[in-house]
Parts: structure tokens; C-alpha cells; sequence
């Protein structure tokens, strides 16, 4: 990749990492003919059978997303890693940056010249591969495990892909500084990543409350969810309000559908998210993790200003 506009700085870190920008495209490239290919020949899941083309076709575009979004997942800490390591780690370690400095640059411009052109770099191509996965998730999007609240799809679909990437490049720039080894940074930048991607992951369902729904003991249960809702809860209710786990009766009576009357088990609830909470968790995570990314950015100039003091 080249960039005859840019000067300085920037055009000295676009020109040399350009492979790196060049792999990202081709990546997404490669991604965008591979899905557009498996919907043209998937269609909709057609019966068994010697000439099931098309289910076929539709099973693998099921397992190309479920690889597609763990790949996607592990997107913002090889950003990480890569910042951390190459682009400041290396050359903090064998001193090729002050050789940057005595090109009229500063160096808060030399930094700042790493993080902007990996920020955008990153949240475009991040962009970029979330709508080719959206082009073939939408043709799965129903199925076990690939619903939009699952782990993987959920990163894959939305802005909080790009805000993680964002977030791999801050502590990269960070920890780059702070250990100036090329492999120790890449491994610590990539752990650190991905505890705030666990982190959050547990978190992430907490932000908005859960709706409720109940039923007479005798309803059915399949009534207590909306289409594309996320279970969080299900169990029994007495009559004084009281919560009990689903299996309560039938570790009694061993029978479905049959409590003992002491347990004076009324109806069942179920806790969940909605289809329609999906967006605005999506913006709310989002929001965190840019404000964790701010912070360690800020982190990673005082470290500069202070080692340069």
C-alpha cells in the first residue's frame, strides 16, 4: 500500500508496514468471493439426496461462519500483537526510531504517527470484514450457535469489532513502550486483549435488565420466549412469588408436568434479552471498550513524554 499524500511520519510507517495493509485487503477480498460463492450455490436447505446441492451448500456456509466468527474474535488481538511488536516494540528494541527523530520529527509524532495509521487501517479492514460476514450470516443467522447474541457472531456483526481492534492498537502502543521486546510484547499485548474480550463477554448481557415472562404451570413453555430472544433464566413459581429452578418437581416426582403440592408451584418464568436489546448493547460495549482504549492511549503518551523528559 502507498500513500504519496501522506508526509513524515506517516508515510514512513504506511511504507513500512504496506504488506501488512496489502494481507488485510487481499483477506477481505479472498472473504467477500468466498461468501458471495457459497450464497449464489447455498440458496435455501433443499431435502437429502443424491442431488442436495444445495444443502450442502448451505451446511458448508453454516461452518464457514462459525469459523469466520472465531477468526473474527481473534481479529483484535493479532492487531494488538501486531502493533506492539513490529511497529513499536521492534523499534524502540534495536533503536531504528531514532533514526525518525532526526528527520525533523518529535516524538509524539512518531508515535502518533504508528497509532493513526493503525487505527485506521484497522477499524476500516475491521469494517470491511464485518459486512462481508454479515453477507453470509444472514443465511444462517436462525441456526444453533449462530444467532447474533452468540459469542463470535455477536463480535462479528457490529461496531464492537472495530472498538476492539481500536483497543488492541492503544495497549499495543503501550506495551510496546513499557517492555521494548518484540515477542514479550506481542504475548503480553494479546493476553491483555483478550481478558478485556472475556471480560466484557461476561459483562456484556448485564448492561440493560432482563424482560420477564410467565405462564400458568400448565401452559406451554414454548410461549415463554419471543422469536430471537436470549434465554437468561427459566424455572417455577409458587405461589408467593418464589423462584424455583426448572427441575424442581421433576427431582421429586421424577415425571414431567407433575409437582407435589407442598412445593405449591403455580406457573413458570423465563428472564431474557430481547432481538431488539441486541443494538443497544452493541453501542454500550462499544462505548466502554473505545473509553478503556482512550485510556490506555492517554497511558501510552505520558509514558512517551515521561521517558523523553
Amino acid at each position: 500500500m502507498s500513500a504519496p499524500a501522506l508526509k513524515g511520519p506517516y508515510w514512513a510507517t504506511v511504507r513500512q508496514h504496506r504488506h501488512a495493509a496489502w494481507a488485510l485487503t487481499a483477506l477481505t477480498a479472498a472473504g467477500l468471493a468466498a461468501v458471495a460463492a457459497l450464497r449464489v450455490w447455498a440458496g435455501d436447505p433443499g431435502p437429502e439426496g443424491p442431488f442436495a446441492f444445495p444443502d450442502r451448500a448451505y451446511r458448508m456456509m453454516r461452518l464457514c461462519m462459525e469459523y469466520g466468527g472465531t477468526g473474527l474474535l481473534l481479529l483484535p488481538l493479532l492487531v494488538g500483537a501486531f502493533v506492539a511488536g513490529p511497529m513499536t516494540a521492534r523499534e524502540l528494541e534495536s533503536g531504528t526510531w531514532r533514526l525518525a527523530l532526526t528527520q525533523s520529527t518529535t516524538p509524539r509524532a512518531w508515535l502518533g504517527a504508528k497509532v493513526l495509521v493503525a487505527g485506521l487501517v484497522s477499524v476500516l479492514g475491521a469494517a470491511a470484514l464485518v459486512l462481508v460476514y454479515r453477507l453470509g450470516w444472514t443465511r444462517v443467522s436462525a441456526t444453533w450457535q449462530l444467532t447474533r447474541f452468540d459469542r463470535g457472531p455477536y463480535e462479528a456483526t457490529g461496531p464492537v469489532l472495530a472498538a476492539y481492534c481500536l483497543l488492541g492498537v492503544a495497549l499495543g502502543v503501550l506495551v510496546g513502550q513499557l517492555l521494548r521486546r518484540t515477542v514479550a510484547a506481542m504475548a503480553v499485548t494479546g493476553l491483555l486483549t483478550g481478558l478485556v474480550l472475556l471480560g466484557t463477554g461476561a459483562l456484556r448481557w448485564s448492561f440493560l435488565p432482563v424482560q420477564t415472562n410467565t405462564i400458568p404451570f400448565d401452559g406451554n413453555p414454548a410461549k415463554l420466549l419471543p422469536p430471537d430472544s436470549l434465554l437468561m433464566d427459566m424455572g417455577l413459581l409458587t405461589a408467593t412469588g418464589s423462584r424455583l429452578p426448572n427441575q424442581a418437581c421433576f427431582e421429586r416426582t421424577r415425571t414431567m408436568g407433575v409437582c407435589p403440592a407442598d412445593l405449591n408451584v403455580t406457573g413458570r418464568y423465563a428472564d431474557f434479552h430481547p432481538a431488539s436489546h441486541y443494538w443497544p448493547t452493541q453501542l454500550i460495549e462499544t462505548s466502554v471498550v473505545l473509553a478503556l482504549a482512550a485510556a490506555a492511549l492517554y497511558a501510552a503518551f505520558r509514558v512517551l513524554r515521561a521517558r523523553r523528559a
